[in-house]
């Protein structure tokens, strides 16, 4: 695993940075663009529906992860 890369995502017009692993960033753009969508459209859902005690760059790690867990449950 690499150490954090801190970008900037837009969610609804706001800047905000969030520092992910690259292993991390690579697989959330693949899932936005397999949905059709910019990371940012995809963070701004992602961030819409995790709590408020949960952090941007956790939510977007998690939602990796059950992406992932789901690809596997489907094989």
């Amino acid at each position: 695993m690499s150490r954090p890369v801190k970008r900037s995502l837009t969610l609804q017009g706001h800047r905000t940075s969030v520092s992910l692993e690259e292993e991390f960033w690579r697989a959330f753009r693949a899932i936005a663009r397999e949905r059709g969508q910019g990371i940012n459209q995809l963070a701004v859902e992602i961030d819409g529906g995790r709590a408020e005690d949960t952090g941007l760059a956790t939510a977007i790690r998690l939602f990796v992860l059950a992406d992932l867990q789901a690809r596997l449950a489907a094989r």
